[in-house]
Protein backbone atom coordinates (compact mmCIF):
# COMPACT_ATOMS: atom_id res chain seq x y z
CA UNK A 1 0.00 0.00 0.00
CA UNK A 2 1.18 3.51 -0.69
CA UNK A 3 1.77 6.37 1.75
CA UNK A 4 -0.12 9.59 1.10
CA UNK A 5 3.20 11.34 2.10
CA UNK A 6 4.97 10.83 -1.39
CA UNK A 7 5.22 13.57 -3.28
CA UNK A 8 3.70 13.08 -6.93
CA UNK A 9 6.38 15.22 -8.92
CA UNK A 10 8.92 15.73 -6.89
CA UNK A 11 11.60 18.93 -7.98
CA UNK A 12 14.30 20.31 -7.02
CA UNK A 13 13.54 23.71 -8.94
CA UNK A 14 11.76 25.37 -6.14
CA UNK A 15 13.54 24.38 -2.99
CA UNK A 16 15.84 26.88 -1.51
CA UNK A 17 19.37 26.77 0.02
CA UNK A 18 17.89 26.40 4.01
CA UNK A 19 16.53 23.94 6.01
CA UNK A 20 14.81 24.62 8.93
CA UNK A 21 12.77 23.44 12.07
CA UNK A 22 9.82 23.76 13.57
CA UNK A 23 8.52 24.82 17.14
CA UNK A 24 6.68 21.69 18.38
CA UNK A 25 3.97 18.70 17.45
CA UNK A 26 1.67 20.58 15.34
CA UNK A 27 2.09 23.51 13.11
CA UNK A 28 1.61 27.07 14.54
CA UNK A 29 1.03 30.59 12.02
CA UNK A 30 4.96 31.06 12.63
CA UNK A 31 5.86 28.00 11.28
CA UNK A 32 3.67 28.07 8.01
CA UNK A 33 5.26 31.73 7.51
CA UNK A 34 8.30 30.40 7.59
CA UNK A 35 8.12 27.43 5.21
CA UNK A 36 6.64 29.54 2.84
CA UNK A 37 9.59 31.30 2.67
CA UNK A 38 11.63 30.83 -1.13
CA UNK A 39 14.68 30.60 0.67
CA UNK A 40 13.59 27.07 2.82
CA UNK A 41 14.09 23.75 1.07
CA UNK A 42 13.46 21.41 3.61
CA UNK A 43 12.22 20.43 7.39
CA UNK A 44 14.24 18.63 10.09
CA UNK A 45 12.41 17.37 12.93
CA UNK A 46 13.53 16.91 16.48
CA UNK A 47 12.65 14.89 19.43
CA UNK A 48 10.08 17.86 20.31
CA UNK A 49 8.35 17.59 17.34
CA UNK A 50 7.07 13.91 18.03
CA UNK A 51 4.39 12.47 20.55
CA UNK A 52 3.18 9.14 18.46
CA UNK A 53 3.48 7.55 15.08
CA UNK A 54 0.00 9.30 14.29
CA UNK A 55 0.86 12.48 15.63
CA UNK A 56 3.74 11.83 13.16
CA UNK A 57 2.20 11.31 10.34
CA UNK A 58 -0.39 14.45 10.79
CA UNK A 59 2.47 16.90 11.22
CA UNK A 60 4.57 15.76 8.18
CA UNK A 61 1.28 15.99 5.85
CA UNK A 62 0.63 19.67 7.68
CA UNK A 63 4.45 20.49 6.34
CA UNK A 64 3.47 19.36 3.03
CA UNK A 65 0.08 21.30 2.53
CA UNK A 66 2.13 24.23 3.34
CA UNK A 67 4.49 23.40 0.71
CA UNK A 68 6.04 20.06 -0.79
CA UNK A 69 9.42 20.38 1.03
CA UNK A 70 11.95 17.22 1.74
CA UNK A 71 11.73 16.39 5.83
CA UNK A 72 14.38 15.14 7.38
CA UNK A 73 15.80 13.91 10.91
CA UNK A 74 18.72 13.17 12.84
CA UNK A 75 17.65 9.50 13.62
CA UNK A 76 20.65 7.37 13.91
CA UNK A 77 19.85 4.94 16.87
CA UNK A 78 21.55 4.34 19.85
CA UNK A 79 21.42 7.90 21.84
CA UNK A 80 20.34 9.95 18.79
CA UNK A 81 16.85 8.62 17.49
CA UNK A 82 14.54 11.14 17.56
CA UNK A 83 11.74 9.20 17.48
CA UNK A 84 11.15 6.47 20.20
CA UNK A 85 7.27 5.75 21.29
CA UNK A 86 6.01 3.06 18.71
CA UNK A 87 9.46 3.15 16.58
CA UNK A 88 11.55 0.11 16.71
CA UNK A 89 14.50 0.92 19.42
CA UNK A 90 17.86 1.19 17.12
CA UNK A 91 21.23 0.38 18.72
CA UNK A 92 23.98 2.90 18.86
CA UNK A 93 26.44 1.99 15.75
CA UNK A 94 29.10 0.63 18.51
CA UNK A 95 26.62 -2.46 18.55
CA UNK A 96 27.18 -3.30 15.16
CA UNK A 97 31.05 -2.89 15.61
CA UNK A 98 31.08 -5.17 18.45
CA UNK A 99 29.28 -7.55 16.26
CA UNK A 100 31.73 -7.15 13.25
CA UNK A 101 34.26 -8.72 16.20
CA UNK A 102 32.08 -11.78 16.60
CA UNK A 103 31.20 -12.53 12.97
CA UNK A 104 31.53 -10.03 10.25
CA UNK A 105 28.65 -11.74 7.94
CA UNK A 106 26.43 -11.50 10.34
CA UNK A 107 27.45 -7.94 11.39
CA UNK A 108 26.91 -6.53 7.84
CA UNK A 109 23.53 -8.44 7.78
CA UNK A 110 22.55 -6.83 11.27
CA UNK A 111 23.86 -3.54 9.66
CA UNK A 112 21.27 -3.98 6.71
CA UNK A 113 18.34 -4.76 8.74
CA UNK A 114 19.29 -1.47 10.70
CA UNK A 115 19.15 0.78 7.48
CA UNK A 116 15.75 -0.90 6.24
CA UNK A 117 13.80 -0.74 9.59
CA UNK A 118 15.21 3.21 9.89
CA UNK A 119 14.34 4.43 6.69
CA UNK A 120 10.93 2.17 6.76
CA UNK A 121 9.72 3.49 9.40
CA UNK A 122 10.97 7.03 9.20
CA UNK A 123 9.30 6.88 5.65
CA UNK A 124 6.09 5.48 6.76
CA UNK A 125 5.59 8.51 9.03
CA UNK A 126 6.21 11.05 5.85
CA UNK A 127 10.21 11.48 7.03
CA UNK A 128 12.52 11.43 3.75
CA UNK A 129 15.97 11.47 4.71
CA UNK A 130 17.87 10.45 7.64
CA UNK A 131 20.89 12.19 8.79
CA UNK A 132 23.27 9.18 9.02
CA UNK A 133 25.59 7.06 8.92
CA UNK A 134 28.33 8.81 11.42
CA UNK A 135 31.47 8.29 9.86
CA UNK A 136 33.47 9.60 12.41
CA UNK A 137 36.07 7.01 13.83
CA UNK A 138 36.19 5.63 17.47
CA UNK A 139 39.46 6.99 18.57
CA UNK A 140 38.11 6.90 22.28
CA UNK A 141 38.19 10.56 22.98
CA UNK A 142 35.03 12.33 21.92
CA UNK A 143 32.21 12.37 24.00
CA UNK A 144 29.80 13.90 21.48
CA UNK A 145 30.73 10.79 19.18
CA UNK A 146 31.51 7.66 21.21
CA UNK A 147 28.92 5.10 20.53
CA UNK A 148 28.14 6.80 17.57
CA UNK A 149 30.95 5.45 16.00
CA UNK A 150 31.02 2.26 13.98
CA UNK A 151 34.71 1.32 14.85
CA UNK A 152 38.18 2.53 15.07
CA UNK A 153 39.00 0.69 11.97
CA UNK A 154 38.14 2.75 8.76
CA UNK A 155 37.71 -0.17 7.06
CA UNK A 156 35.55 -1.67 9.21
CA UNK A 157 33.22 1.31 9.78
CA UNK A 158 33.37 1.24 5.88
CA UNK A 159 32.00 -2.44 5.50
CA UNK A 160 29.41 -1.51 8.33
CA UNK A 161 28.04 2.05 6.90
CA UNK A 162 27.78 0.68 3.55
CA UNK A 163 25.51 -2.14 4.80
CA UNK A 164 23.39 0.11 6.47
CA UNK A 165 23.16 2.60 3.79
CA UNK A 166 22.28 -0.50 1.57
CA UNK A 167 19.16 -1.32 3.80
CA UNK A 168 18.68 2.71 3.86
CA UNK A 169 18.43 2.53 -0.11
CA UNK A 170 16.31 -1.01 -0.12
CA UNK A 171 13.35 1.13 1.57
CA UNK A 172 13.54 4.06 -0.85
CA UNK A 173 15.37 6.26 0.80
CA UNK A 174 18.45 8.39 -0.50
CA UNK A 175 22.25 6.75 0.04
CA UNK A 176 22.57 8.04 3.35
CA UNK A 177 24.77 11.30 4.99
CA UNK A 178 28.48 10.80 5.76
CA UNK A 179 29.57 13.14 8.75
CA UNK A 180 31.63 14.50 10.02
CA UNK A 181 33.53 15.32 7.03
CA UNK A 182 37.12 14.77 7.46
CA UNK A 183 36.50 13.34 10.78
CA UNK A 184 35.67 14.19 14.58
CA UNK A 185 36.49 10.97 16.32
CA UNK A 186 40.07 12.77 17.23
CA UNK A 187 38.69 16.23 18.24
CA UNK A 188 37.58 16.26 22.29
CA UNK A 189 35.38 19.36 22.43
CA UNK A 190 31.77 19.29 21.59
CA UNK A 191 31.32 21.50 18.56
CA UNK A 192 27.78 21.92 19.97
CA UNK A 193 29.28 24.30 22.82
CA UNK A 194 32.79 24.79 21.58
CA UNK A 195 35.13 25.26 18.86
CA UNK A 196 37.07 21.81 18.63
CA UNK A 197 40.42 21.68 17.25
CA UNK A 198 42.10 18.42 15.41
CA UNK A 199 45.84 18.93 15.41
CA UNK A 200 47.17 16.02 12.90
CA UNK A 201 48.14 16.42 9.42
CA UNK A 202 46.24 15.70 6.37
CA UNK A 203 48.73 12.77 5.60
CA UNK A 204 47.08 11.26 9.27
CA UNK A 205 43.67 12.20 8.22
CA UNK A 206 43.99 10.91 4.44
CA UNK A 207 45.47 7.41 5.72
CA UNK A 208 42.40 6.84 8.62
CA UNK A 209 39.70 9.13 9.50
CA UNK A 210 39.03 10.09 5.58
CA UNK A 211 38.92 6.55 4.09
CA UNK A 212 35.13 5.74 4.15
CA UNK A 213 34.51 8.79 2.10
CA UNK A 214 35.98 6.93 -0.50
CA UNK A 215 34.74 3.76 0.21
CA UNK A 216 31.18 4.85 0.11
CA UNK A 217 28.28 5.87 -2.15
CA UNK A 218 26.76 8.66 -0.42
CA UNK A 219 23.75 11.34 -1.17
CA UNK A 220 24.96 13.59 1.10
CA UNK A 221 28.10 14.45 3.45
CA UNK A 222 27.93 17.01 6.42
CA UNK A 223 31.11 18.59 7.06
CA UNK A 224 32.69 18.99 10.71
CA UNK A 225 32.21 22.95 12.73
CA UNK A 226 35.94 21.03 13.79
CA UNK A 227 39.14 23.10 12.67
CA UNK A 228 41.90 21.19 11.24
CA UNK A 229 44.98 23.88 11.80
CA UNK A 230 47.50 21.81 9.75
CA UNK A 231 45.35 22.10 6.55
CA UNK A 232 43.22 25.33 6.99
CA UNK A 233 42.75 27.45 10.08
CA UNK A 234 38.80 28.07 9.05
CA UNK A 235 36.24 25.25 10.27
CA UNK A 236 36.09 22.54 8.04
CA UNK A 237 31.81 23.77 7.05
CA UNK A 238 33.83 27.37 6.50
CA UNK A 239 37.09 25.61 4.62
CA UNK A 240 37.26 26.06 0.55
CA UNK A 241 40.40 23.82 1.25
CA UNK A 242 38.16 20.28 2.72
CA UNK A 243 35.56 21.59 -0.15
CA UNK A 244 37.61 21.45 -2.63
CA UNK A 245 39.36 18.48 -1.49
CA UNK A 246 35.96 16.83 -0.66
CA UNK A 247 34.91 17.24 -4.38
CA UNK A 248 37.87 16.81 -6.28
CA UNK A 249 39.09 13.88 -4.24
CA UNK A 250 36.64 11.99 -2.48
CA UNK A 251 33.08 10.51 -3.46
CA UNK A 252 33.19 6.65 -4.02
CA UNK A 253 36.46 5.16 -5.82
CA UNK A 254 37.71 9.08 -4.80
CA UNK A 255 36.15 9.91 -8.40
CA UNK A 256 35.00 13.13 -6.79
CA UNK A 257 31.73 13.90 -4.81
CA UNK A 258 28.81 15.16 -6.27
CA UNK A 259 25.98 14.58 -3.67
CA UNK A 260 24.57 17.17 -1.73
CA UNK A 261 26.89 18.97 1.22
CA UNK A 262 25.16 20.06 4.08
CA UNK A 263 26.37 22.64 7.12
CA UNK A 264 25.55 21.30 9.92
CA UNK A 265 23.73 23.36 12.71
CA UNK A 266 24.83 27.07 11.64
CA UNK A 267 23.10 28.15 14.90
CA UNK A 268 26.15 25.66 17.23
CA UNK A 269 28.81 27.31 18.89
CA UNK A 270 31.17 25.42 16.00
CA UNK A 271 29.62 28.13 13.61
CA UNK A 272 30.44 31.60 15.54
CA UNK A 273 33.41 31.94 13.93
CA UNK A 274 32.37 33.25 10.97
CA UNK A 275 30.09 35.77 12.54
CA UNK A 276 26.23 36.33 12.87
CA UNK A 277 23.85 34.15 11.22
CA UNK A 278 23.70 35.80 7.59
CA UNK A 279 27.63 36.24 7.96
CA UNK A 280 28.05 32.03 8.67
CA UNK A 281 25.28 31.59 5.78
CA UNK A 282 27.31 33.28 3.54
CA UNK A 283 30.66 31.68 4.63
CA UNK A 284 29.27 28.35 4.41
CA UNK A 285 26.99 28.80 1.10
CA UNK A 286 29.90 30.87 -0.57
CA UNK A 287 32.55 27.85 0.16
CA UNK A 288 30.36 25.13 -1.40
CA UNK A 289 27.37 24.01 0.99
CA UNK A 290 24.38 23.46 -1.27
CA UNK A 291 21.82 23.27 1.93
CA UNK A 292 22.38 25.56 5.07
CA UNK A 293 21.03 23.67 8.79
CA UNK A 294 19.71 26.92 11.17
CA UNK A 295 17.82 25.08 14.18
CA UNK A 296 16.49 25.44 17.49
CA UNK A 297 16.05 29.06 17.18
CA UNK A 298 13.08 30.50 15.54
CA UNK A 299 14.50 34.08 15.78
CA UNK A 300 17.88 33.36 14.32
CA UNK A 301 15.74 31.59 11.25
CA UNK A 302 14.02 35.00 11.22
CA UNK A 303 16.85 36.96 10.98
CA UNK A 304 18.46 35.23 8.12
CA UNK A 305 15.39 34.51 6.02
CA UNK A 306 14.83 38.42 6.58
CA UNK A 307 18.44 40.02 5.45
CA UNK A 308 20.45 36.53 3.75
CA UNK A 309 20.08 37.20 -0.38
CA UNK A 310 22.16 35.19 -2.23
CA UNK A 311 22.79 34.45 -5.48
CA UNK A 312 22.18 31.24 -5.70
CA UNK A 313 23.61 28.14 -7.93
CA UNK A 314 22.35 26.19 -10.23
CA UNK A 315 24.25 23.32 -9.28
CA UNK A 316 23.37 23.32 -5.75
CA UNK A 317 19.53 23.65 -6.51
CA UNK A 318 20.21 21.00 -9.07
CA UNK A 319 21.73 18.30 -6.20
CA UNK A 320 18.42 18.37 -3.93
CA UNK A 321 16.59 16.56 -5.66
CA UNK A 322 18.64 13.54 -4.44
CA UNK A 323 16.89 13.78 -1.07
CA UNK A 324 13.47 12.90 -2.23
CA UNK A 325 12.86 8.66 -1.97
CA UNK A 326 13.08 6.80 -5.35
CA UNK A 327 10.06 4.43 -4.30
CA UNK A 328 6.34 5.39 -2.88
CA UNK A 329 6.29 4.62 0.87
CA UNK A 330 4.65 2.00 2.78
CA UNK A 331 2.11 3.12 5.09
CA UNK A 332 2.35 2.14 9.35
CA UNK A 333 0.04 -0.64 8.84
CA UNK A 334 1.28 -2.19 5.49
CA UNK A 335 4.45 -1.82 6.95
CA UNK A 336 4.26 -4.06 10.51
CA UNK A 337 2.64 -7.03 8.31
CA UNK A 338 5.77 -6.73 5.93
CA UNK A 339 7.95 -10.06 5.77
CA UNK A 340 10.55 -7.94 4.77
CA UNK A 341 10.60 -5.33 7.74
CA UNK A 342 9.68 -8.22 10.36
CA UNK A 343 12.50 -10.36 9.49
CA UNK A 344 14.66 -7.16 10.26
CA UNK A 345 13.18 -6.43 13.30
CA UNK A 346 14.15 -9.74 14.59
CA UNK A 347 17.78 -9.33 13.79
CA UNK A 348 17.75 -6.06 15.56
CA UNK A 349 15.89 -8.05 18.50
CA UNK A 350 18.55 -9.71 18.48
CA UNK A 351 21.58 -7.89 18.71
CA UNK A 352 20.00 -5.52 20.99
CA UNK A 353 18.68 -8.29 23.53
CA UNK A 354 20.84 -8.06 25.35
CA UNK A 355 22.42 -4.02 24.98
CA UNK A 356 21.61 -0.99 27.49
CA UNK A 357 19.36 0.93 26.63
CA UNK A 358 20.95 4.33 26.02
CA UNK A 359 18.95 7.99 27.37
CA UNK A 360 17.53 10.29 24.09
CA UNK A 361 19.46 13.06 23.58
CA UNK A 362 16.02 15.76 23.48
CA UNK A 363 15.43 18.40 21.33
Amino acid sequence: MSSPFQPSLPTSASLGPVMIDVVGTALCDDDRRRLAHPLVGGVILFTRNFRDVGQLCELTAAIRAVRPLPIAVDHEGGRVQRFRDGFTRLPAMARLGEAWGRDPQQARLDAEAVGYVLASELRACGVDFSFAPVLDLDWGRSGVVGERAFHRDPAVVAELAGALIAGLKAAGMAGGCGKHFPGHGWAEADSHVAMPRDERSLGELMAADLAPYRALDLAAVMPAHVVYPQVDDRPAGFSPVWHGLLRREFGQGGQGFDGIVFSDDLSMEGASVAGDVVARAEAAYGTGCDMLLVCNKPETVDDLLARWRPALRPESTARLSILWPHCAAPTWVGLVDDPVYKAARARIDALTAHAPQPAAVRA
